[in-house]
């Protein structure tokens, strides 16, 4: 077996919230990793739906990204845009 290269391999502290709340629509249940490993921005991930997103507040205040990013729609989006703007 070849050699194996890394391009990075770190260890790194991190702050882990676990959080599961019902919209009108949908419920969800994510996990929130506050970490410095990108820039300050939270690492959302969403366990029901097997996705996840780096986020800050600079992609909340982006048009489409959680509708892309979480497969939501405008809705559903939207009270996951009000939790979050909230967190970060």
């Amino acid at each position: 077996m070849a050699e194996r290269y890394f391009l990075y391999d770190d260890t790194e502290d991190t702050k882990t919230r676990f959080v599961s709340f019902v919209g009108d629509n949908q419920r969800f249940d994510l996990a929130i990793v506050k970490t410095d490993r990108h820039y300050g921005k939270h690492l959302v991930l969403d366990i029901q739906g097997n996705r996840f997103a780096i986020i800050g507040e600079d992609d909340l205040k982006e048009e489409g990204y959680l509708e892309y990013a979480f497969q939501l729609n405008e809705e559903d989006a939207e009270e996951l845009r009000s939790f979050l703007l909230e967190l970060i």
